[in-house]
């Protein structure tokens, strides 16, 4: 009976201490975190309690060209069909397609048939009636001719002389030659083919200097300018230089486009004719700022900017709209415009404050990396 009487007594013990004791244990973890929080607010350099504390950057503006991306591909300088102009049989054909020429050199040979008999004879004829209207001057000075058949030995001297110029133009166009150095590229005749004026020898590609062209839309023709730089990866996987040339004043029909050609630079290796190509073409500079990606929010309309600490540390939103962006950059870094020229800009807390508020962004805590 003694032994059941102790035992009610430690059950009613230990209900009267689960009672008591979560309370008091509820109390003190509530007067400790009362006295953090007010720590923290207050901080150990004294600051006030009631200011929301954020990350800033003190941004400053820097020259930025924007990258124009364009879709193109290489092109060569120009491009000329050799085209017979009289008629003959291909005797010779010394060069082979794919082949580099010098300009003069012979690409297709016709046959000389009897055009060099032609020009002995026209030559013959010159010296006769140039002896002819020599004479005739001579007897001219004696008064033994008269004016009359002195303008006929002059007329008939001047038809020979033109006879010869005929003569050797046309023995000349039995060589079809190079009119620049290039690349055959084509040669649609063999040895023995008939050639008839109009028909074509071969066709001759001067790729020195190859081109890059493309065509980019009316909003952004007005950010391009001769001479601007150009970065370019071919679908080859090769990377080229180059500089523009070319800006179309006339933009095409339907597209609304505008031609753009940009001379490359030397290259090592050579470069073949119509490799598509990606374009970043430098545009006009101008002022902007670098951010991280990250800081950007949007306000109640909808409009996408940077909230910033002005000079009253108070929070301000400012509209920018992004040019650019910055590669190699760990966070996405981005170039805006908008901002005024320098501007503390917040990257971390911008979600939690509105715009009046005053918030604390200390130095220590702003900085011009992006990475933090």
């Amino acid at each position: 009976m003694k032994v059941q009487q102790y035992v009610a007594a430690g059950i009613a013990l230990i209900a009267v201490l689960w009672l008591i004791f979560p309370r008091f244990w509820a109390e003190a973890d509530s007067a400790v975190s009362d006295q953090a929080m007010s720590s923290s607010a207050a901080g150990a350099d004294g600051l006030p309690s009631d200011l929301f504390i954020v990350r800033a950057m003190h941004s400053k503006a820097q020259n930025f060209s924007e990258q124009i991306r364009v879709r193109g591909k290489t092109q060569v300088n120009r491009r000329v069909d050799l085209k017979a102009e009289i008629s003959g049989v291909v005797t010779a054909t010394p060069v082979d397609r794919g082949q580099r020429v010098k300009a003069g050199d012979i690409i297709c040979q016709i046959d000389v048939d009897n055009r060099e008999a032609d020009l002995q004879e026209a030559l013959s004829r010159r010296q006769q009636t140039k002896l002819e209207y020599e004479a005739a001057l001579d007897l001219k000075d004696k008064n033994l001719m008269s004016a009359v058949a002195i303008a006929k030995a002059k007329s008939a001297y001047d038809s020979a002389i033109a006879d010869v110029t005929r003569a050797e133009h046309t023995l000349n166009n039995t060589r079809i030659k190079a009119p620049f150095d290039g690349v055959l590229e084509t040669r649609p005749v063999e040895i023995g083919d008939l050639l008839m004026p109009g028909n074509t020898c071969g066709s001759i590609l001067d790729d020195d200097p190859m081109l890059l062209v493309g065509t980019v839309p009316e909003s952004d023709v007005g950010k391009l300018y001769y001479g601007a730089a150009v970065m370019a990866r071919l679908h080859t996987g090769e990377r080229v230089q180059a500089v523009i040339t070319y800006l179309a004043t006339s933009a095409a029909q339907g597209t609304r486009n505008y031609r753009i050609e940009a001379e490359l630079l030397k290259s090592e290796q050579p470069i073949r004719e119509g490799i598509t190509a990606e374009l970043l073409v430098a545009g006009v500079e101008r002022q902007a700022h670098l951010i991280p990606s990250s800081s950007l929010t949007l306000n109640d309309a909808g409009d996408i900017g940077i909230k910033l600490v002005n000079q009253s540390d108070s929070v301000e939103f400012k509209p920018v709209t992004i040019i650019g962006e910055a590669s190699g950059m760990d966070v996405g870094g981005i170039w805006v415009s908008g901002l005024p020229d320098e501007a503390n800009v917040i990257t971390h807390g911008q979600e939690e404050v509105f715009v009046g508020q005053k918030v604390l962004s200390n130095y220590e805590w702003s900085t011009a990396r992006l990475d933090n």
